[in-house]
């Protein structure tokens, strides 16, 4: 705190024994001991309570970074939720498109095959059915082992 040599203590020693003399020195030097004391605990308890107060300042600004980390970390999130949820939905639409035109062009196709079969057999269909068939009974079989 201050800084005295032991010079400048001899000096101010001498001079406050003869200025006050050998009875009073004795009281005076422990009335500037209890002053010096008190001086220095008041000095160390403003040196505390100001290093609180750093500390609390530095404490919260710690936290106010912290939360503005928070927030930005979860508006990226949210950010990448949307994405997310928009490429998810983009890819769905994707899948659907060709699904939903294949199931037009096999209905269309269901309507083309059931226009082209009659529901109930004419005789024209019934002749052209005994026929193709009674020629597959009367063709010669062909050996396929070589025999």
């Amino acid at each position: 705190m201050f800084d005295f040599s032991f010079g400048e203590i001899m000096l101010v020693g001498l001079v406050a024994l003869v200025v006050l003399g050998p009875e009073r020195l004795p009281k005076a030097a422990r009335f500037v001991g209890l002053w010096v004391r008190r001086a220095r605990a008041q000095w160390y308890s403003v040196k505390s309570e100001l290093e609180r107060e750093l500390a609390s300042e530095e404490m919260r600004r710690s936290l106010a970074d912290g939360q503005h980390v928070m927030r930005e970390t979860e508006a990226e999130l949210r950010s990448a939720d949307a994405q997310f949820r928009t490429g998810l939905s983009d890819t769905a639409a994707e899948v659907k498109a060709p699904v939903a035109e294949a199931r037009a062009n096999a209905v269309q196709s269901r309507v083309h095959i059931d226009a082209a079969v009659p529901a109930e057999p004419t005789e024209q269909f019934l002749h052209a059915e005994t026929t193709a068939t009674d020629d597959v009974v009367d063709a010669p079989r062909q050996d396929t082992h070589g025999h």
